[in-house]
């Protein structure tokens, strides 16, 4: 398996879609990273050789993006901060509870987990 960032990506799929295994790379960039490399886009990620590990790690880092530890780092800090400041989506974040205006009546199982149920049991005679 092929290491790229700390990250094993799979062997035998093809290279853009072992790209989004990395935090940070979706479908576009992996796409981009493939066309800029020069590689055949039907080329699988066993068959890439040193060469052509390093030049998309170059090419990721010419683009600046922020991938793997330095997103999840941003991204965490920016909850904390809105938890700290007791803004209404920090305090969504807080409770798990969904964030951007969606009903909770019904529905948010995703966000809320399963059901908890609570209710009148039967006494034991």
């Amino acid at each position: 398996m092929p290491r790229l960032l700390g990250v094993e990506i799979p062997a035998k799929k093809k290279i853009a879609y072992s790209l989004r295994y990395i935090y940070g790379v979706g479908p576009a960039r992996a796409d981009q990273v493939v066309k800029e490399v020069g590689l055949k886009p039907d080329m699988r990620a066993a068959d890439l050789t040193e060469e052509q590990l390093n030049k998309i790690l170059q090419v990721i880092t010419e683009h600046k993006w922020v991938v793997e530890g330095d997103l999840r780092r941003d991204i965490a800090g920016n909850l904390k901060r809105l938890q700290a400041i007791n803004c209404y989506r920090g305090v969504r974040h807080r409770r798990s509870l969904p964030v951007r205006g969606q009903r909770t009546s019904t529905n948010a199982r995703t966000r809320k987990g399963p059901r908890k149920t609570i209710g009148v049991t039967k006494a034991k005679e």
